[in-house]
C-alpha cells in the first residue's frame, strides 16, 4: 500500500470544495539484526526487502551475495513495522559497529551517523568505461515516468531508476525518500544478482552526498537527477570518478562532475 485517501478543503481563488485527495504512505519501519535493533527508517511501504538489502549494503553490513533471510516481527494494519534480518555474524561488515542509534526519516542524508568521520566512504576512483550521447538521458526519464504511479495517484513521491550501459530499463522503486528510493533499486538489482549491470541511476529529486556515496558503493557510474545537487555531491562525484547531471528537463541539464561522459555537439562560447 503506497497511497491513502484522505479528505482536505481546497480552496481555488474564491471557491471551497471538500475533495477525496489520495496522499503517500509515510510509515516507520524498525529494522533488527539478529534480533537486535539496528535502525528505525520512515518509508513508503512495499518493496521493504530491497530497501533493506540496499540500506545494508551502503552502510557496509553485508555485503556478501547469499541471499538474506527477513522476517516480519510486527505488522500494522498489514504493513510491516518491525523486519528482522538474520545474518550469520562472520558476514557482518564493520559498518555493523557503528550502529545507527537515531531515527532515520524520509529526507535524512546524515541521520544515525555518531561522528563526522563516519560520512566518508573509502575506495578507489570510478574509471570511465563508456561515453553517451545526452539525448538518451531525456528517453530514460520519460521511461521512468511511465512507471511512476504513485507519483501519478499522489504528487508526493521520490523514483529512482537503473539502466545498463546500453540504455535498458532494469528496475524502478518509489517512495517518499529519495534516499530509500535509491536504496530499494539497488537492492533489488542485489537480490536479483545484477547489479553489475547498472550503469545510469536516473533520480527524480535532488541529490546529495548520500546518493552519491550509495552509487559509488554500487560502482554506478553516472547520476541523473531532474534536480538540483548539493555542493558536497558535486565534491564527492569529482572525488568519485562519477558524472553527475543535475536540472535535467525539457532538453536541458547541467553537468557538474566529469563531463567527458558526454558526447556533446554543443559549441562552448
Amino acid at each position: 500500500m503506497q497511497t491513502l485517501t484522505y479528505q482536505a478543503l481546497k480552496i481555488t481563488q474564491n471557491t471551497q470544495n471538500f475533495i477525496d485527495d489520495v496522499l503517500v504512505v509515510e510509515a516507520a519501519l524498525q529494522i533488527n539484526i539478529n534480533d537486535e535493533p539496528y535502525t528505525v527508517v520512515m518509508r513508503t511501504p512495499d518493496n521493504d526487502k530491497e530497501l533493506i538489502r540496499g540500506l545494508l549494503f551502503a552502510e557496509d553490513i553485508y555485503k556478501n551475495t547469499k541471499t538474506l533471510v527477513f522476517h516480519i516481527d510486527k505488522e500494522d494494519n498489514g504493513i510491516p513495522t518491525i523486519i528482522n534480518v538474520i545474518i550469520s555474524k562472520d558476514l557482518l561488515g564493520k559498518g555493523y559497529l557503528n550502529k545507527r542509534t537515531l531515527l532515520s526519516v524520509s529526507s535524512c542524508g546524515i541521520c544515525g551517523k555518531k561522528e563526522l568521520k563516519d560520512i566518508k566512504v573509502d575506495g578507489e576512483k570510478l574509471a570511465q568505461i563508456n561515453s553517451f550521447s545526452s539525448d538518451i538521458l531525456h528517453e530514460m526519464f520519460l521511461k521512468m515516468n511511465d512507471f511512476q504511479q504513485t507519483f501519478k495517484d499522489s504528487g508526493g513521491s521520490h523514483a529512482a531508476a537503473l539502466f545498463n550501459k546500453n540504455h535498458d530499463f532494469l528496475t524502478i522503486k518509489e517512495d517518499i525518500g529519495r534516499h530509500n528510493a535509491v536504496d530499494k533499486v539497488i537492492g533489488d538489482l542485489l537480490i536479483k544478482q545484477e547489479l553489475k549491470q547498472a550503469n545510469y541511476l536516473i533520480v527524480s529529486g535532488r541529490v546529495s552526498y548520500e546518493i552519491v556515496s550509495k552509487a559509488f558503493i554500487a560502482k554506478i557510474p553516472i547520476i541523473v537527477a531532474v534536480s538540483a545537487c548539493s555542493s558536497l555531491a558535486v565534491d564527492f562525484a569529482k572525488e568519485f570518478g562519477i558524472c553527475l547531471i543535475g536540472f535535467t528537463r525539457e532538453q536541458k541539464m547541467t553537468i557538474y562532475s566529469n563531463p567527458s561522459y558526454i558526447k556533446r555537439k554543443t559549441t562552448y562560447v
